[in-house]
């Protein structure tokens, strides 16, 4: 059953374009900013190159880095909105670069535990992880119900952050958690395989 053609979707998740704080190595989680001019241009040569596979269905972080970048490359489907896969929150680093930090305690610890360790003030990467799989549940709930009205998306797609690629990806496929970093404006494509009884499956098809 599971791997049959109606009960799975093609799913690109699709890193948002580079920002002013991306440029500058900052981290930038909870924080609204606009794509840099630099990063839109990347976007629109992605597009014109055929990097963005066609997809039925769109959806978004609600921040605003990601609906732009929702808007350069998908512009004639309105996105369906998952607040679950907000970038992480990383507290007292926020705005901060590796520079900036050095020398910080709190920082290295963080550093020496492989980013175990809940940020400062902020969140910890199992809790993110969560937060992120409950968006994934919700998104299969969306396609299903577009099945249900007649509609048969076959194919998707996720602009999100680079956080949320990680966690869903390495929860969902297998491996460490950051064998899935992409830079700005790349991502994977997976088979996504639906259901709302089990644990969201995914198969790893590439890098877009």
């Amino acid at each position: 059953m599971r791997n049959r053609a109606e009960n799975q979707i093609k799913l690109a998740f699709i890193r948002h374009g580079e920002t002013p704080s991306n440029a500058l190595g900052k981290y930038l989680g909870r924080t609204e900013e606009d794509l840099s001019e630099k990063g839109q241009e990347r976007l629109l040569q992605n597009k014109t190159a055929g990097k963005y596979p066609y997809a039925d269905l769109i959806f978004s972080s609600p921040m605003k880095r990601c609906l732009q970048t929702a808007e350069l490359i998908y512009g004639e489907v309105c996105p369906i909105v998952m607040e679950e896969w907000s970038e992480m929150d990383f507290g007292r680093f926020e705005g901060k670069n590796y520079l900036e930090l050095s020398g910080n305690v709190a920082y290295q610890a963080w550093i020496d535990s492989n980013g175990e360790l809940p940020f400062p003030g902020g969140e910890s990467r199992q809790d993110f992880i969560a937060r992120c799989l409950s968006g994934l549940a919700k998104a299969i709930t969306a396609v299903m119900e577009q099945k249900k009205q007649g509609n048969q998306p076959v194919e998707a797609a996720a602009v999100v952050h680079g956080g949320t690629i990680m966690a869903l990806l390495s929860s969902c496929c297998g491996g460490n958690y950051f064998d899935y970093q992409c830079k700005n404006g790349e991502g994977f494509q997976v088979f996504l395989y639906l259901s709302k009884t089990d644990t969201p499956e995914m198969k790893l098809i590439g890098k877009l």
